[in-house]
Order: structure tokens, then sequence, then C-alpha cells
């Protein structure tokens, strides 16, 4: 450094700007927001009066456009543009910072009329670059004092400018990506008209394909799934897009009441049927009269409840509690159940000729993990209806965090991913939700396929993974392992044996 250059001993500052702006990139990303928070720090730090951001922008005369400025009027800020158009071209050109150490003897610029009138004194201007690609540059100068940027401040410039222009980028890449997930999810709806089911997948694309085809049809439909899978939102997709969607939809969950509820919440009662039937009550099935009923969770239905469900699909006549008149009913009915009705009826358990009655088409909702690719879509679409009001501060996800949003197994599915973000909206402290925000378990399970296991330790592996993943559930389980329950109980029975 030449000794007759002013000296500007502000290492501690540096360093404090420096960790400032890296924290910066992992909290802030909102361009706009972005480059106004650089900016600041870079003034604050070099004790400049007036500043600038610019982005290049080749449709603009001038080759770049002003993103952010501080301390300039509207009007001051055409002329400062003009002022330093040459200090930025030059910039953006070799890539390489220019420092003015006093303006007015400094012989590039002691001529120029713009800077004797405004008595510019200092002026600093670095480039942001990514790689070898000019991105724009920061703008600084001082009216009251020479020297106020002075050699001894490059390196910081460097280092501030290269912070500055990986924060930028990374900042432009989640606003694409956050704008490129909410076409799609448009997209999607517009293609399948089903606002609330999210997807793209291959498995999400043949159950709108199905739906499709049932809309116009009065047939019984038998959704199937795992809890969680969104069952009951492809009920309401069929109801609200097809014929009867200016009619009533009724949900009814038939695995938490005892038969005599049951039977009089479906079919209603008359006065006095039995100790607190006070008057006479309608029925679900005829409230839901020329619209849709929707049985959820039927795989629980009694026996008994089975065959008085049998009796109304097969005659579209109910019966009130305790009453003799009998009542007609248009009624479509559509129902849902986490459990293999085929298995059931193995079992006995379950009549078949209500399944078949209940089953003219099925619609299998897939498991979260059969869906991956569809979870940074769902993700963003619960963070859209989670982060509102005080919360919209929060705009999207940090790498990690996404990666493990599409490594956890979900046992819950739809419902847990849910719940997931809606929780981490509540604990996020910065506008970027992080992997500890999740309040999620790392994934742990070891390779069922590592070399050197047999093909029987390989396979308890498996189903051993595969029952913990579903929380001990049996049912799921040999589901998701495509076997029978009694197979499964039998190999878990072989493995607790001592002498296995």
């Amino acid at each position: 450094m030449n000794a007759s250059e002013p000296t500007h001993d502000a290492s501690q500052t540096t360093f404090e700007a420096l960790s400032e702006i890296g924290l910066t990139i992992n909290t802030i990303q909102d361009p706009d927001v972005l480059l106004e928070k650089v900016l600041a720090i870079a003034m604050e730090t070099l004790e400049a009066e007036r500043g600038f951001v610019l982005l290049t922008a080749r449709d603009r005369p001038e080759g770049f456009e002003v993103k952010s400025s501080r301390n300039v009027t509207e009007e001051q800020l055409g002329a400062l543009v003009r002022i330093s158009t040459s200090v930025v071209h030059e910039v953006l050109h070799t890539g390489e910072p220019i420092l003015v150490f006093e303006a007015l003897k400094d012989e590039r610029y002691r001529e120029t009329e713009s800077i004797v009138v405004q008595q510019i004194q200092s002026i600093a201007c670095v480039p942001l670059r990514i790689k070898n690609r000019q991105i724009g540059a920061i703008y600084l100068d001082s009216l009251t004092k020479r020297g106020r940027f002075t050699r001894a401040s490059l390196p910081f410039l460097h280092a501030f400018a290269n912070q500055a222009a990986i924060a930028l980028e990374n900042a432009r890449l989640y606003q694409t990506l956050r704008e490129e997930n909410r076409r799609l999810r448009s997209e999607v709806q517009r293609l399948h008209g089903f606002d609330e089911i999210i997807g793209q997948s291959r498995p999400m694309r043949e159950v709108f394909e199905t739906i499709t085809r049932v809309l116009d049809t009065d047939a019984t439909v038998l959704i199937e799934g795992e809890s969680g899978t969104g069952k009951e939102l492809a009920a309401r997709a069929i109801h609200y897009n097809g014929e009867r969607k200016n009619k009533p939809f009724v949900a009814v969950f038939c695995g938490s009441l005892p038969d005599d509820l049951l039977e009089s919440e479906l079919f209603g009662h008359k006065r006095g049927a039995f100790t607190g039937a006070v008057s006479d009550k309608r029925g679900l099935f005829e409230v839901a009269d020329g619209g849709t009923i929707f049985l959820d969770e039927v795989g629980d239905l009694s026996p008994r409840m089975q065959t008085v469900l049998l009796r109304v699909l097969q005659s579209g006549e109910i019966k009130r509690v305790g009453d003799t008149q009998i009542r007609r009913v248009d009624v479509r009915v559509l129902s849902a159940t986490n459990k293999s009705l085929k298995e059931l009826i193995e079992s006995g358990d379950f009549r078949e000729d209500l399944y078949y009655r209940l089953n003219t088409l099925t619609i299998t909702m897939p498991p979260l993990r059969l869906r991956r690719n569809d979870i940074p879509l769902l993700a963003h679409h619960f963070l859209d209806k989670y982060a509102r009001g005080k919360r919209d501060y929060i705009k999207g996800f940090a790498p990690e965090a996404l990666e493990l949003l599409q490594s956890y197994a979900w046992p819950g599915n739809v419902r847990e991913l849910e719940n997931t973000i809606e929780r981490a909206v509540v604990l996020a402290r910065g506008t970027f939700i992080r992997r500890e925000d999740l309040r999620l378990p790392e994934p742990i399970a070891a390779d069922p396929f590592e070399p050197g296991l047999t093909l029987k330790e390989i396979e308890q592996r498996a189903v051993l993974q595969t029952l913990k993943a579903h929380e001990g559930n049996i049912s799921e389980t040999a589901r998701v392992l495509g076997v029978s329950r009694r197979w499964l109980h039998y190999k878990l029975k072989e493995w607790e044996s001592p002498d296995r």
C-alpha cells in the first residue's frame, strides 16, 4: 500500500460484517430483502454515506438496473447512476474493484462535471460475481471525507462481495424453485380440478385418471390405502366434481361407534325407540339423499351392521330404528378402508357379498414412501397453508430439510407430513425451515441387501424394518410386503423362538 494513502484499520468490524453476511445467506431468501441487507452491511462497515446495489440487465440502456439504494432520493439516484456509469462499466468489464481515494484530485474523474457539482470525495465499486460471470456490483461513495475507502478495504470488499453474490444466487434459486412448485401444483389442479389432492407422480396420476373416469357414474367406489393417505379427499373429489356436487356430501366414521348408536346415526330413529330418543331423528342416509355418503373404515363394521348395510345397498330402502315405515333414498355410496377386505373375507370377518356391493371399482391411494417425488410439492403446499399472518416471513426449506423430508419413512403418510410442516412453521425462527425445525428422527435403517447376508437374514431384516416403519401395525406391514397376516404372524413367532 502507498504510504501516502490513508489507512482504515477496521479488521474487527470487517470480520463481524463477514460473519453477519454469512448468517444472512442462511436466513434471507427474498432477493430484494437480501440486497437491502447487503447494502446496509457494506455501508455500515466502510462508513459510506450513500450507495446502491445494481444487477446486470441487458434490456436497460445503461446495461444494469439499480435494485437497492440508501440515502439517495429518486432524483439524486438518476444523477448518481449517470455519474457512476463509467465506473460501473469498468468494474463489470474487468471484474476488478475500483477505489477512488480523492475523486476531485483523481485525473480520471477530476474533470467530470457531475463529480465536481456533487462534491464526491471517495468512491468504491466492487463486482458481484458467480464463478466467471459478472452479475452486478455494489457502489459506495462519500461526500464529506476524502480517503474514506483504501486498499486496506480490498480484502473485505472481495470476501464480502463473493458471499453476497452467493447469497443472491441462492435466494434466486429458492425463489425459482418455489415458483416452480406453485406452478406445478396449479397445473395439476388445472388438469384434474382436484384442489386438495397434490401430486404429479405416476401413482397419483393413476389415481387422478381413475377418479376422472368415475365422476359421471353412480358406481360404488372402494378407496383403499393406509391411514393418512387422503382417502376422504379422494371421496370428496369424486363427489364435488361429479353430477351430485350440488347435493350433500356426508362422511361417517364406522370404526368408533357401537352398533346401536351407529345404526341410529346412519338410518335415524323414531321417538321412544330407546332411552334418550326424545324425538324423531333423520339418519345420515336421509341427510345425504340425492348426494353422496362416505363410509370411512368400512372394514371395522360388525357382522350385524354389515348385514344391515348390505340390505340397504340392495334395495335402496332404509328404516329408522323403532319405526315400521320404509323410506327410499337416492344415495351414492363411497367407502374407504385401511385394511385388506379380501383377508377379512378369508378369515370370515367380512361378508363377500357386501364387498362386491361396495367395490364396483377400487381406487388405491399410494403411501407417501411410494411417491417421494411429490413430497416437495406437498411440503410447499402445506407451507403456504400455515405460513400466514405473523409467520408469512417463512419462505421455504433449507436443502438439508428437504433431503430429510424425502428420506423419512412417513408411517403417517400425508397427514403426518402436514402435521410436521405445521409444527415446523411454529418452531422456525428464520425465513427458511431448517432440518432441526422438522423434529423428525434421522433415517438410520440398515440396508437389508448389504453383502454377506443369507436370504433368510435379508427376509427377516426387510420384514422387521417394514414393521417398525408402520409402528408395529401387522395389517399395514402385511399389505406393504404383499403377504398375508397369517404368514407374517408365523414368521414373527419363528424369529422369537430361541432355537431359530
